[in-house]
């Protein structure tokens, strides 16, 4: 098989895939370490590190769509915060063909899935330029997050009318 051949099969595949990502993008960011440089010094206990996971979508235009992963992450080293990081982290999405009934599954479980690894190694990059070990957050599963607040809307949806995201 030619060169040829194999490129335009891959490009056929990729053009018919139901996602394109447009951009990506720090939306907001954030890192403090309010009790440097004593939270630094040798013999401080390990910090238990709490991890907070949002997932954003708003609507931009025909077919289009903002994702944005929020980590909020928080060190404490007793009572005290050792470090406390925050990224906002953006893609732009279209979704090409894709019947509207997909949307929202495809943007609430793929495109954090495609944003995690790069928030992630921001959250890294931050607490090691702040002295402290960078933090690997473990992958999360994207798919549990979607059940979950699923099965908490259906069981709002009689309290109040809910947004398609």
């Amino acid at each position: 098989m030619s060169d040829q051949q194999i490129n335009g099969q891959d490009q056929e595949a990729a053009s018919s895939l139901p996602m394109h990502v447009l951009a990506q993008y720090v939306k907001d960011l954030s890192f403090e370490n309010p009790n440097a440089p004593q939270s630094l010094l040798p013999g401080q206990p390990q910090p238990q590190v709490n991890i907070g996971v949002d997932v954003q979508v708003q609507p931009m235009g025909e077919d289009v769509y903002e994702v944005v992963l929020k980590l909020h992450c928080e060190a404490k080293q007793a009572e005290a915060t050792a470090f406390l990081v925050e990224v906002a982290y953006g893609g732009l999405f279209q979704l090409p063909g894709l019947p509207q009934e997909h949307h929202r599954p495809v943007l609430l479980i793929e495109a954090p899935r495609m944003l995690f690894p790069f928030a992630r190694a921001i959250v890294a990059g931050c607490t090691q330029d702040g002295g402290f070990p960078p933090l690997m957050i473990n992958p999360i599963d994207f798919v549990d997050l979607y059940r979950r607040q699923t099965a908490g809307q259906q069981g709002q949806a009689e309290q109040a009318p809910q947004s398609p995201f």
